[in-house]
């Protein structure tokens, strides 16, 4: 904030940045962002990341598999798996997930694992 309250005040925008002990093309960076935006802008932003594969009633669906749980007949398997889960994903959606990612989907979705015990 100091180097842009510099080059406002009249300094040239590379003794602005010295000052401050950054470059001249950051800084000139720096005023583009805070001429468009204003100060708000200058604050760091998470990058937004990848879209979702899932849409939000496919994740609902998701969901309501999970909590009636697997079918033997139609799914081939007694419980759910990551890879299981993920094969019918692929099946009824057309959506192909890593298998980490199905586990981070039930993760969000607040699933836990549990484990049977004897």
């Amino acid at each position: 904030m100091l180097a842009i309250a510099l080059a406002l005040k009249g300094c040239s925008r590379e003794e602005a940045a010295a000052s401050c002990g950054m470059d001249r093309q950051t800084l000139r960076d720096w005023v583009h962002r805070y001429n468009a935006v204003g100060i708000g802008s200058l604050a760091n932003s998470r990058a937004p990341g990848p879209a979702p594969r899932l849409s939000a009633e496919q994740e609902a669906q998701v969901a309501c598999w999970v909590e009636e749980g697997s079918d033997l007949e139609r799914d081939g398997v007694v419980r759910w798996r990551c890879r299981d889960l993920q094969e019918r994903i692929r099946r009824e959606f057309r959506v192909t997930l890593h298998e980490r990612t199905g586990g981070k989907l039930l993760a969000r979705l607040r699933f836990r694992r549990l484990s049977v015990r004897s």
